[in-house]
């Protein structure tokens, strides 16, 4: 059995070596020769380039301005028990959504959520009130979390907030 599986598996092996090689001696398409040709242009000619349009901040477009709000803050996220559960406002949890609970922030308030330890970001709404935690700062909404969250298997993380301003 075992030199059978020894066999398959050199064949295997030398039809894809075989094939790599074809693919090597294939005659090349204009195009192919077009890009492999050399570059003409001289040292001494100087080329020049229209500037480019800035690139627009759609997240700025569409809910404001950001501003700082607190660095270093811990966020976790809600338990599984949650979900369905009405929150503060009225709304039923999602846990699928993005959504926030803070203390003092009003309810419909846009927030950008960064993760310090690998820049990853998010943006969500504050629909309830917590975290009851002395230490931490934000409850996320597991969608959020796990999207930004560097481990999957932590419950908390060290995070930037930063708030849209009204347009």
């Amino acid at each position: 059995m075992k030199r059978l599986f020894t066999l398959f598996f050199l064949m295997a092996l030398i039809s894809v070596a075989n094939s790599q090689n074809t693919l090597a001696n294939k005659p090349k398409t204009t195009l192919q020769k077009a890009l492999t040709a050399k570059d003409t242009l001289k040292k001494n000619k100087v080329v020049v380039v229209a500037p480019s349009e800035p690139a627009k901040d759609t997240l700025a477009e569409k809910w404001g301005s950001l501003s700082p709000y607190k660095t270093d803050a811990h966020a976790s996220y809600y338990a599984d028990k949650f979900h369905g559960k009405k929150t503060a406002s009225g709304v039923p949890f999602d846990m699928r959504k993005y959504t926030a609970a803070h203390k003092k922030f009003p309810f419909g308030t846009k927030l950008k959520i960064t993760n310090q330890a690998n820049g990853k970001a998010v943006v969500v709404e504050v629909n309830d009130r917590g975290p009851f935690v002395k230490s931490r700062e934000i409850d996320l909404s597991k969608r959020a979390f796990m999207e930004i969250a560097k481990n999957k298997a932590i419950g908390v993380m060290t995070v930037t907030i930063e708030v849209f301003s009204k347009p």
